[in-house]
């Protein structure tokens, strides 16, 4: 081999595996570095240097340069130069397709199915190969040899002397470059994708929001007659999406988050400490706000960030008022207390305002006087304590205890 094919050599590789010249070099030198020490038995410290312009190769250590042509070598050390040069060469191509791949994280990529390797899909994109793993597929979909199939690059990392790629068709991010592909103006960043998120294969809510108020966010997500979201939904094999527009008000987030169901903005009460919302809602409106299986609910707390409580008026009200008589403040229907008319509670401890006063003598039933009934000031007739049969005090029996 002399110098004009070892320069014609270097720039083929070049061009086939797109690995630099430079490092084709290196590596060359190395590899007859380590021929000469196995035919001279030269120390660690031989170098060889190839000169880049003309080709020609030196060989010098700490006494002297050496001087011999490469077909002296012999057939066993010719062989350990093409180990060294092969592995040499691995390494760079693996290293030229990590860094390739590696900067497209995140981004769409288009390949075939090649075949199945246990639970993994073998997605061939042409330099190499993907790998679909089973969490990263879609429930219900299917795929064949040959198939054409989109995926999001979700991962990119060294494997021995080999690259490992795995890709995602269950990711987010596949909803939001797919729109990125269909809508110009998401593309050319007048429209901005604020949020995503996904149950996949089923629904999916994004949070759009337009930098340019002549331009209806909504409406150029859709498209005329649907055509570009249909697109979307056809890529997804049917999967629902719902686009809504973006809030920094955290009331109207969490209203546009919950359509299809309509929410008014005095029904929603955000707790900050607790970074969570009680949303009410009508009874016709509660199916719609919590989805199947809470499916809604579920995507529109994720897309806001809070926890979404989803009740009707009732529902929180008889909460209220069983919260309230936990902590003993109101005395409930079916409670029973002596005393009655205005006797009342005092504004401290919650002590009958008969027992501070002086006992009074009894007085005889006069008609309409509640005192001597045993019923609440409100007139309606008290219950015994397991609430089954109004209880009738005699005239005689004063109101309240001594």
């Amino acid at each position: 081999m002399n110098n004009e094919d070892i320069l014609r050599m270097i720039d083929v590789i070049h061009r086939d595996k797109e690995i630099p010249k430079e490092v084709l070099f290196e590596g060359l030198e190395q590899a007859i570095a380590a021929a000469v020490r196995k035919r001279i038995g030269a120390g660690e410290d031989l170098e060889v240097t190839i000169d880049r312009k003309l080709g020609s190769i030196s060989v010098e250590d700490d006494e002297g340069e050496y001087e011999f042509e490469m077909s002296e070598l012999g057939r066993i050390a010719a062989q350990a130069c093409k180990q060294v040069m092969m592995q040499k060469i691995r390494e760079a191509e693996r290293d030229v397709l990590y860094d390739d791949y590696e900067s497209r994280v995140g981004s769409l990529i288009n390949g075939t199915v090649q075949r199945f390797d246990g639970d993994n899909l073998v997605v061939n994109l042409g330099r190499t190969e993907a790998y679909l793993p089973r969490e990263e597929r879609v429930r219900g979909e299917t795929f064949s040899p040959g198939d054409r199939i989109r995926a999001i690059l979700l991962e990119v990392r060294k494997d021995g002397p080999r690259v490992r790629i795995l890709v995602s068709r269950a990711h987010p991010d596949l909803v939001r470059r797919l729109f990125e592909l269909e809508v110009p103006e998401i593309a050319d960043d007048i429209i901005e994708i604020k949020r995503v998120v996904r149950e996949p294969g089923y629904r999916t809510k994004m949070a759009v929001i337009s930098q340019d108020p002549k331009i209806d966010c909504i409406g150029a997500c859709v498209g005329v007659r649907g055509s570009r979201i249909k697109a979307v939904i056809d890529e997804l094999r049917g999967e629902r999406i719902d686009i809504i527009r973006w809030s920094d008000s955290l009331e109207t987030l969490i209203m546009n988050g919950l359509k299809p169901a309509t929410i008014h903005l005095d029904n929603i009460y955000a707790d900050v400490d607790a970074h969570s919302a009680i949303v009410l809602v009508d009874e016709d409106q509660q199916s719609l706000a919590i989805g199947k299986k809470g499916q809604n609910v579920r995507l529109a707390s994720r897309l806001c960030g809070w926890d979404i409580d989803i009740k009707t008026r009732a529902e929180f009200e008889a909460e209220s008022l069983a919260d309230e008589d936990e902590d003993g403040n109101p005395i409930g229907p079916g409670e029973d207390f002596d005393g009655g008319g205005d006797a009342g509670l005092d504004g401290e401890g919650g002590e009958l305002a008969s027992q501070e006063s002086a006992p009074t003598p009894p007085k005889p039933a006069a008609e309409g006087d509640d005192s001597t009934t045993g019923t609440s000031s409100s007139g309606e007739q008290g219950l015994t304590g397991d609430g089954q049969n109004p209880v009738t005090t005699p005239a005689s029996t004063p109101s309240a205890d001594a």
